[in-house]
């Protein structure tokens, strides 16, 4: 086995620093040599971003897809010969695995941060390494230097990532299906708390404040079963309504 030392060196050249604008960014995983990025969609806002390689060479990038869903994105650049991620299979994550995490928490680039897996269900990994700020879209990695997981979050003081077995299926199949909201869970169902400009859940008039009824679990098994049409029950004031939302629809610019 290689020594920590080069394997951690081997991820930093992996890892991309990602500046969607001036207010700040996050990190980024090369995923092919090719200069395909993966990030965080909440780190890719926009449609375009600048990366920074570790080498400190930068290159404008665009945003080819967005899955917000998965909280994935993928970047694109013109370049080749990149340093890819040796990817991993995040299923064989075990708890209490060594793991790592490299990024650019607040600015600093190549920032190594070590600890254990907890657990990976429910379509996240946790794991007790210490994130901050510019963190998001980086590398999570096993003890073999083999990227297992996109760092998202911090969530009650342990980092969540997307396992690499999602990200790996986003980039093969594109993006799952959404509504095009932000949504709160509470006692009784999702509440709306943002909606997607001309997004399909625009497009069927559902609006902010609104509650789904149904838990976050029955949400996405209907929007992963294959429909073009969803049937959705809702709570606006003190009257249950119904919509139906069809799953990629937009509303066309006047």
């Amino acid at each position: 086995m290689r020594g920590f030392g080069e394997i951690a060196e081997r991820l930093r050249r992996s890892t991309v620093q990602v500046f969607p604008d001036r207010r700040g960014g996050g990190s980024g995983v090369i995923w092919k040599s090719d200069g395909a990025i993966v990030t965080n969609a909440h780190v890719a806002r926009k449609d375009a971003a600048e990366v920074q390689l570790w080498d400190g060479r930068r290159f404008p990038a665009r945003v080819a897809s967005r899955d917000v869903r998965r909280d994935l994105a993928v970047l694109r650049i013109e370049a080749a010969g990149l340093d890819a991620a040796a990817v991993g299979d995040s299923s064989a994550l075990r708890p209490g695995e060594l793991v790592m995490a490299i990024g650019s928490p607040l600015g600093f680039a190549g920032a190594l941060s070590t600890g254990v897996a907890h657990s990976a269900g429910g379509g996240w990994i946790y794991a007790s390494v210490r994130l901050a700020p510019g963190n998001s879209g980086g590398p999570l990695a096993n003890a073999r230097g083999e990227v297992i997981g996109i760092n998202t979050a911090i969530v009650n003081g342990l980092g969540m990532a997307v396992p690499s077995n999602a990200a790996a299926e986003f980039l093969l199949h594109g993006p799952r299906p959404a509504l095009g909201v932000t949504l709160r869970p509470e006692a009784h169902g999702l509440r709306i708390l943002q909606v997607d400009p001309g997004g399909p859940a625009a497009v069927a008039s559902l609006r902010e404040g609104d509650l789904l009824l149904g838990s976050f679990e029955e949400l996405t098994a209907a929007l992963d079963a294959g429909r073009e049409v969803l049937p959705v029950r809702f709570l606006r004031g003190e009257r249950v309504r119904e919509a139906y939302v069809r799953l990629g629809a937009r509303a066309e610019a006047a």
